[in-house]
């Protein structure tokens, strides 16, 4: 156990991490700018489709970022940009169609809320963080086991 935990948390975690700093910049400001600044709060597909466009853009600078500087990954053709694509589209799903749903209820349910906002533009905001926060666990495995799997 002790020799998967120090494989698993190497120098490629690390640089996943910073890369995933730079992506949640990205991708989750773009998510918090769409769903606030362009309305989209006052409607249900708001926060699908905020989450769609942030994570996409951030998906492309992930590609890029963690393929080369991350994984330093070599194959050539659509092989990677398939298990990639294949990957995000999985951690989407988990974060955004199974957990964002469930805390989205569960703030509704309960009304929770702050900042002075409504019940439904807080559970939106929180659906977003916690489906952020479930689609980068996912990613890292994803990237790291699945879509730039070392070839031994």
């Amino acid at each position: 156990m002790k020799d998967f935990l120090k494989n698993f948390f190497d120098i490629k975690f690390w640089k996943f991490i910073l890369v995933g700093i730079l992506n949640t910049i990205i991708g989750m400001g773009l998510q918090f700018v769409f769903y606030n600044c362009f309305g989209w709060d006052k409607y249900d597909w708001g926060v699908i489709l905020a989450s769609f466009l942030g994570n996409f853009i951030g998906s492309v600078v992930s590609y890029f970022l963690n393929k080369y500087f991350t994984f330093k990954n070599t194959e050539k053709g659509w092989k990677p940009v398939f298990r990639f694509a294949l990957n995000i589209a999985v951690c989407y799903v988990i974060a955004y169609v199974v957990v964002s749903p469930l805390v989205t209820w569960i703030c509704t349910a309960n009304g929770l809320t702050m900042f002075g906002w409504s019940v439904k533009k807080f559970a939106g905001n929180a659906a977003l963080l916690v489906g952020a926060c479930t689609f980068v666990a996912c990613n890292y495995v994803g990237q790291r086991f699945f879509a730039f799997k070392e070839k031994k």
